[in-house]
C-alpha cells in the first residue's frame, strides 16, 4: 500500500455529517431568557405606573397635578381659586378684570399694621373726629366709642372680624400718623407683592372710583397674610372680646362675618381656616378664604356676587359650590 494513497488530503464533500432535507419547516428560534425577563420587568413597571396614575387622578378630581373645578354658575362675576403652597391658579374666571374690593381691603390694612406696628400691646386711640363721616357713610364698625382706647391686637381683631371701619381708621393714624401715608404703605406694599391691578384711597374699602383690584391680586394678597401667624390667629377667630376697650369695661365682644354667614366651617372634605367679607353696592358680594383639604390648603376669591346684607348670601354659596368640588385628601 503506498503512502501516497492514505496520505492524500479527503475532500470537504466526504465529511461526515447528517444530509439535510429541505422538505421540513424550520424550527422557530426562541427568545432568550434574557429578553424574557426584561419585558417582565417593564411589564410590572408600567402596572406600577398606571395603578399610581390611577389613585392621583382619584384623589385630585381627576387633574393629575390638581383638583377639576368648574366654575360654570358661580353668582359672582370675578374668581379665582389658587392652591397656597404651589401659587398656581386651579381656576378663574375673569380674574384680571378690575373690581371693587370693598372690605377685602382690610386684609391689606392688617397686613401693613403687622409690618410697621412696634408691638402688639401698643394702645390706640379711636379719634372722636373720625366717626361722624363713617356713620354717614354706613361703614361696617366694631362698636367702639369717639375717644375710646384699645391695643393694637385688639383693633385688629375689630378690624377683620366685623369688618370694623372704626378700627381701620384708628390704625392707619397709628401707624402712619395720618390716612394718606398710610395708604402709600398699602400701595407700596401691594407693589411689592407684584399685584400690578391694584390701587387703594382708603384703608376701609369704602366706595372710590380709583379704589380698585383683581381677584387675583386678592388672593395673592391673602396668601402673603395668610403667612403671618398673627393674621391667622385673628382671620381664622369665630369671635373675639376686646378686653382693653377703655369704655366698654372689657365687655367689647366682636363676631367673625364669615363665620356668621357661613353657619359652619366645615365644606365637603374640608374647612375653612380664615376669611373675610367685603360689601358694597358697587362691589357687590365679596369673600375670601382660605381652607384645608387634608395636607392642602387653597385660597378663592369671589368679587361681585349679587345681593347685599339682607339678601341671601351669594357669595357663601359660590364658596360652598366651589369647596364642594374638591375631594377630601
Amino acid at each position: 500500500m503506498s503512502a501516497s494513497r492514505y496520505n492524500h488530503p479527503m475532500p470537504r464533500t466526504a465529511v461526515c455529517r447528517p444530509a439535510q432535507r429541505t422538505d421540513t419547516v424550520p424550527t422557530p428560534t426562541v427568545p432568550h431568557r434574557r429578553l424574557h425577563s426584561w419585558r417582565a420587568a417593564i411589564a410590572v413597571v408600567m402596572a406600577a405606573a398606571i395603578v399610581c396614575l390611577a389613585a392621583l387622578l382619584y384623589t385630585t378630581g381627576g387633574a393629575p397635578f390638581g383638583p377639576t373645578v368648574s366654575f360654570d354658575g358661580l353668582n359672582s362675576r370675578y374668581a379665582i381659586l389658587v392652591d397656597a403652597d404651589s401659587g398656581e391658579a386651579i381656576q378663574s374666571h375673569d380674574a384680571d378684570a378690575r373690581m371693587y374690593p370693598a372690605s377685602l381691603t382690610k386684609v391689606m390694612t392688617a397686613v401693613v399694621v403687622l409690618d410697621h406696628a412696634e408691638t402688639l400691646d401698643a394702645v390706640v386711640e379711636a379719634p372722636s373726629d373720625m366717626f361722624l363721616e363713617l356713620w354717614e357713610q354706613n361703614a361696617s364698625m366694631a362698636g367702639l366709642q369717639p375717644g375710646e382706647n384699645a391695643t393694637v391686637e385688639d383693633m385688629l381683631y375689630g378690624l377683620m372680624l366685623p369688618s370694623g371701619a372704626d378700627c381701620a381708621i384708628a390704625l392707619a393714624r397709628y401707624v402712619a400718623g395720618d390716612v394718606a401715608a398710610f395708604v402709600g404703605l398699602m400701595n407700596r406694599t401691594a407693589a411689592a407683592l407684584g399685584m400690578s391691578g391694584t390701587h387703594f384711597t382708603n384703608p376701609t374699602g369704602l366706595h372710590d372710583a380709583d379704589h380698585y383690584s383683581t381677584a387675583r391680586d386678592m388672593a395673592t394678597l391673602f396668601a402673603h397674610a395668610m403667612r403671618n401667624g398673627t393674621f391667622r390667629t385673628i382671620a381664622g377667630s369665630p369671635s373675639h372680646t376686646m378686653s382693653s376697650a377703655s369704655l366698654h369695661d372689657g365687655d367689647l365682644t366682636v363676631d367673625s362675618t364669615v363665620f356668621e354667614e357661613l353657619g359652619t366651617p366645615f365644606v365637603a372634605g374640608g374647612w375653612i381656616v380664615a376669611g373675610k367679607t367685603g360689601y358694597t353696592p358697587e362691589a357687590g358680594l365679596c369673600l375670601a378664604t382660605a381652607t384645608r383639604f387634608g395636607g392642602k390648603t387653597y385660597i378663592l376669591v369671589t368679587a361681585g356676587a349679587p345681593g347685599d346684607h339682607a339678601t341671601s348670601q351669594a357669595d357663601v354659596d359660590d364658596a360652598r359650590y366651589v369647596y364642594g368640588q374638591i375631594p377630601g385628601l
